[in-house]
């Protein structure tokens, strides 16, 4: 077979059928053998309902795996172990995707050229920005799991982001699957196994492809649009990247086990957070204050739980 998409769902199944059914309309080529795998990841819902009926409805084209296993990151590992596919394309539950875009995000991967691709995430509506809003700094946009590189293809330097994206299967094969330390699960909203496993690959020396005809629509809710939002999604992400990258290296100081160098950065951070003016420049300087102090919280936290080890 030459593509499965590799969808996880967990108690959404109301998004899962609006999801489905986008995917039942993908347009590809006769030749194109491919599937869809819903994984669920221990729904409590009408998950396994809706999907099961997409399976009869469609047969051959939909499948339903459930994984036990609570957390984002075994379901996608196990429908890549599941999957048939030469080619694992991503899209989320809560996600559609347009009629061409499982053609367009996976037509440059059937040679060896590319070992993947990322398309774009833009909004499902039109929204309108708070003041705070720092508009002219693209990074914030993965906050809303918005994700655009302009509307030129070309190479990617950047990992894309799981709710747009496909690898060819031989790179798990090469670089192992997703991070199970990352990712949501309950009691956690720590994520980045996506970027985690695109950065590791681009690091390994692979290449990818951005492909902007790809569009993936993503909901931003109202509540995805408060600050505290960003400020919870921001030290979650602070915590994500000192479990990918651990201590800094410059790191020489220590105080309580957290790197001097940490506690040097939230100062100056937030001071420039007090000092700036703009709303925009504000918000942006504490953004970096809340990603800092989840650092310092994770480091604090891996310091001790190696303390603790090497005291047993």
């Amino acid at each position: 077979m030459d593509i499965t998409v590799i969808l996880c769902t967990y108690n959404r199944c109301q998004s899962l059928a609006k999801a489905l059914e986008s995917l039942a309309a993908q347009t590809l080529p006769s030749a194109v053998e491919w599937e869809v795998l819903v994984v669920d990841n221990n729904s409590k819902d009408q998950t396994r309902t809706v999907a099961e009926d997409y399976s009869r409805r469609h047969p051959g084209r939909f499948r339903y795996l459930f994984e036990p296993q609570p957390g984002k990151s075994h379901a996608l590992n196990a429908g890549i172990r599941d999957s048939h596919g030469d080619i694992i394309a991503f899209i989320d539950d809560d996600a559609t995707a347009e009629p061409t875009w499982l053609q367009n995000l996976t037509s440059g991967l059937h040679g060896n050229e590319w070992a993947g691709a990322g398309g774009r995430i833009v909004p499902a509506k039109n929204i309108s920005f708070p003041r705070w809003f720092p508009p002219d700094e693209p990074r914030l946009f993965r906050t809303l799991a918005l994700f655009s590189c302009g509307l030129e293809p070309g190479p990617l330097t950047e990992p894309p982001l799981g709710t747009n994206m496909a690898f060819r299967k031989e790179m798990f094969d090469r670089y192992g699957g997703f991070r199970t330390d990352l990712g949501p699960c309950p009691g956690s909203e720590i994520r980045g196994e996506d970027t985690e496993f695109g950065g590791r690959i681009l690091a390994a020396g692979a290449r990818m492809r951005y492909e902007p005809a790809a569009i993936v629509l993503h909901p931003v809710s109202p509540d995805r649009l408060r600050k505290q939002y960003f400020l919870t999604w921001w030290f979650d992400k602070g915590r994500s990247e000192f479990r990918q990258f651990g201590i800094p290296r410059d790191a020489t100081w220590f105080v309580a086990g957290v790197p001097l160098s940490l506690f040097r950065r939230l100062a100056r951070w937030t001071l420039l957070w007090i000092l700036s003016i703009s709303p925009a420049r504000r918000f942006s300087c504490r953004l970096k204050v809340w990603t800092l102090a989840g650092q310092i919280v994770e480091s604090y936290r891996h310091g001790h739980s190696r303390e603790t080890v090497t005291a047993s």
